[in-house]
């Protein structure tokens, strides 16, 4: 053996992961950059610490009122659940299905371009606004009620699905398309035998999410009116029942749990 094979088996390489800005005067630049606007936002916005400091009392009241939850109206509980749930299943299944074509639209390897910008236009103003500023707008156009609720997260739901969509589209095989399109067949027939299937797993994954999504957004429009279970929130904490509020809130989380655990099931037997 030679001396140059000696040193090579005698020192072993070891891999190291490569830095995200390899530059090392940017990288730090950066950093500096980073750290110095942070610094100057704390110093800049108008913290009152002093009201800060006499809130926490008043926080440790309304966590300590809530123990132990009430379920004692739970008949007004349940009315406004069920409104809360008629509103997202309403919501995700028009939002979903407006998504659809939206996304094929938006999705600029099967869309001409002029069609591709309208697309993209409408996604992304349906994603610039968040529900709460949507959901008051609508109570102003149609009035308070589950109406502006189910327009509120129907508009959200556009944006978020139509958006993801449109990415997988662009992302699919694209030997399936040219095959079917060797094959003569149209623009619809390529786009329900060779698009729809590829994207069939990921659409039922986005419809269980902003199932999951809208349900609990639906309790944050409520509070402006938009119907639902928010409503019922808001007037428990207008009222100090805390310990009902908390029971409402523990009701949403166990609803987006069972949620959760069906939206897998359903991901498991598509896939």
């Amino acid at each position: 053996m030679t001396r140059r094979d000696s040193t090579t088996t005698s020192t072993p390489r070891t891999w190291r992961k490569p830095p995200f800005i390899a530059n090392p005067l940017l990288r730090y630049g950066l950093l500096a950059v980073l750290a110095f606007y942070l610094v100057w936002a704390f110093a800049t916005l108008p913290f009152n610490w002093e009201r800060i400091s006499e809130g926490l009392p008043r926080a440790a009241r309304i966590f300590g009122g809530g123990f132990p939850p009430s379920f004692s109206r739970f008949d007004l509980l349940l009315t406004g659940f069920t409104e809360s749930l008629q509103i997202a299943i309403l919501a995700t299944l028009l939002g979903v299905l407006l998504s659809i074509p939206f996304a094929v639209m938006a999705a600029r390897n099967i869309a001409p371009l002029p069609v591709y910008l309208l697309g993209r236009a409408v996604i992304i103003v349906s994603r610039s606004f968040h529900p709460v500023i949507v959901a008051i707008l609508f109570v102003a156009a149609v009035g308070f009620g589950p109406l502006a609720g189910i327009l509120t997260l129907t508009l959200y739901s556009i944006g978020f699905v139509g958006k993801l969509l449109a990415e997988e589209i662009e992302e699919i095989d694209w030997g399936q398309v040219e095959a079917m399109r060797a094959t003569g067949a149209g623009y619809l027939a390529t786009l329900y035998y060779a698009v729809f299937p590829q994207i069939l797993p990921r659409q039922v994954g986005l419809s269980m999410y902003q199932l999951d999504s809208n349900l609990r957004a639906s309790a944050v429009v409520g509070i402006v009116g938009a119907g639902g279970i928010g409503s019922t929130l808001m007037n428990a904490f207008g009222r100090y029942d805390y310990d009902f509020a908390f029971a409402i809130l523990l009701v949403i989380i166990a609803v987006i749990l069972i949620s959760e655990g069906v939206s897998g099931w359903v991901r498991k037997k598509i896939w």
